[in-house]
């Protein structure tokens, strides 16, 4: 290696020349690939958009044409057995007059179901206002405390013979032996049995030196309470003598063992034990009884003080939840008399009646009757694809290109049953009446037609474009984090994280905007847009002698920017 070096060095002092040209060569080389990387570096800007709750309307539009003088087939939008026949053939009619109606048993039965709903509704309402009323709630909350000193002032009756009596049972000079009775008691067990019952003896001990420490240390703390101290104060207390209770308890229970332990294991001599052993038994079980009740009303009072705090948090949601379920009843309600008009068949617009078709007792399906009339009625012939959204009796917006400033409202009185077949494709007429005439417009005029097939109401909705579809599942893109509000109206914000994919459900949707029926809440940011800005560097590389030079000259270059609507 060093005499590579060596030789290297003696050729560049006898090659000067070449050597340089090359040098220059390596560094131009090396500044020009640099100059390329840096150029092609860009930035990547985000528009975003909030999820807000709206209105989305969904419709069908077309064109066709004005007549002054057609027939209506008249028809049904629900089947049944026709209970009503009020025209005959020639007869004049206004409109809206009833002429037909069908069966509606089971539609009369839902509207009283849903009237009894709503009612149901309404003052599950009322009686969560007045139980969730601030004076109400606080009314409760001050008793539940009331309860808990009360459940710790009725344990404290009990807790000092409890805490005296096993102080006596066990831990007092046992007459005539000179030795504690727990001592006295182990030591009767059979002498193979001595390793075994201590475990017992331990674990009694154990407890019942935490249960007294814990019991001296409440028992200086309820003396300084009383009924009128603070909340945060007794339900301290209240804690604190739950938790000793249920070390008593503990206590009383490893000193069951223990006895129990001891009696089955006795000296074959020791014939006057179980009767002594019996009578503690006996004090013990009324303990167990006493720390029972006394658990059981502390952790009543624990779960009421609990509960009427947690009330206070979930007041305002427990209250939206019952107005947002009154206000599905509503509509539930509103749906069901909207079905309930179906089943009577009015006369679209005045006119003459020119057959009837039918009679009572006869099914609904197909034509009823004929209407014909003098009014003006619309003809929009609609694809298969549009044709298949529309339905009886849905409201329309009528415009002319003769009359530019002339909006006029209509309703679909007819669609074809048999498409026509035009250049291969299918074509079913929608006749349209209209809600008012207007003299300016005339037979044969062009007429355009929106028709509203669908009205959602407060719901989510987001722009179609921050709708993406990938492998048959539709999601929208979103930052963890919001992005800085842009400054420079839509080119949007620049952010190095790259945005999460969120899959989302969608409803309803229409030319700009989609609803969200699962998968974002209102107020969520998306990405509606992403623009993605790139350097390009010119067609000549930069110049070296230039960048050596301090920069003389300087490159040059342009920017092209290209929006990705990914």
């Amino acid at each position: 290696m060093q005499t590579y070096i060596s030789k290297t060095k003696l050729y560049i002092v006898g090659h000067k020349i070449i050597s340089a040209v090359i040098l220059i060569a390596i560094l131009f080389g090396g500044y020009w690939a640099y100059g390329k990387v840096t150029s092609a570096r860009g930035e990547t800007r985000y528009v975003t958009a909030k999820v807000e709750k709206g209105t989305i309307i969904s419709s069908v539009t077309g064109s066709g044409q004005v007549s002054a003088l057609n027939s209506i087939d008249l028809k049904s939008k629900v089947s049944g057995t026709i209970t009503y026949v009020g025209v005959s053939a020639g007869e004049q009619v206004r409109k809206g007059k009833t002429l037909f109606s069908i069966d509606n048993t089971n539609a009369q039965k839902a509207v009283r179901d849903a009237e009894i709903n709503l009612q149901n509704a309404q003052l599950s309402l009322k009686q969560l206002s007045i139980q969730n009323s601030q004076e109400n709630m606080n009314t409760n909350l001050a008793k539940s405390y009331d309860d808990g000193f009360n459940a710790v002032s009725n344990a404290f009756l009990d807790l000092p013979g409890i805490m005296t009596g096993l102080d006596n049972m066990f831990f007092k000079n046992n007459v005539g032996t000179g030795q504690s009775k727990i001592d006295w008691y182990a030591g009767q067990v059979a002498i193979g049995d001595r390793d075994g019952v201590k475990p017992y003896k331990q674990s009694f001990v154990d407890t019942y030196n935490e249960a007294k420490s814990n019991y001296d240390i409440i028992v200086a703390n309820y003396k300084s309470i009383s009924r009128t101290s603070d909340n945060a104060t007794i339900e301290s207390m209240i804690l604190k003598t739950y938790d000793t209770i249920k070390l008593i308890s503990d206590a009383v229970k490893n000193a069951n063992n223990f006895l129990d332990f001891v009696n089955n294991s006795m000296q074959t001599n020791s014939f006057n034990i179980p009767a002594v052993i019996s009578t503690d038994k006996a004090s013990l079980n009324t303990y167990t009884s006493e720390t029972n009740t006394a658990l059981g009303s502390l952790l009543s009072a624990k779960t009421n003080i609990k509960n009427y705090k947690d009330a206070f948090t979930n007041n305002d949601l427990s209250l939206q939840s019952s107005d947002l379920s009154l206000k599905q009843k509503e509509n539930t309600l509103q749906d069901a008399k909207n079905a309930l008009a179906d089943y009577y068949v009015a006369a679209p617009f005045d006119g003459t009646i020119a057959s009837v078709a039918v009679q009572v007792g006869d099914s609904s399906s197909g034509t009823l009757g004929t209407i014909i009339t003098k009014n003006k009625i619309a003809t929009i012939p609609l694809n298969e694809v549009d044709v298949s959204k529309i339905q009886l009796g849905q409201k329309t917006t009528l415009t002319f290109d003769a009359i530019p400033d002339l909006t006029i409202a209509g309703k679909v009185v007819q669609i074809d049953s048999i498409g026509t077949v035009s250049q291969g494709v299918v074509n079913y007429n929608v006749k349209i009446s209209f809600d008012t005439d207007d003299n300016r417009v005339k037979p044969g005029m062009s007429v355009s037609a929106t028709i509203i097939t669908a009205i959602k109401q407060d719901v989510l909705v987001v722009s179609n474009s921050a709708i993406k579809t990938q492998n048959n599942s539709k999601y929208v893109e979103t930052f963890k984090t919001d992005l800085p509000t842009p400054t420079v109206g839509t080119q949007g914000t620049p952010s190095l994280i790259l945005p999460d994919k969120i899959t989302v459900e969608t409803g309803l949707s229409n030319n700009t905007q989609t609803e969200i029926i699962s998968g974002l809440k209102e107020g969520n940011i998306v990405v509606t847009k992403t623009i993605t800005t790139t350097s390009s560097a010119t067609a000549s590389a930069p110049s070296l002698l230039n960048a050596v030079g301090g920069n003389r000259g300087g490159a040059t270059g342009g920017t092209a920017a290209r929006a990705l609507g990914r």
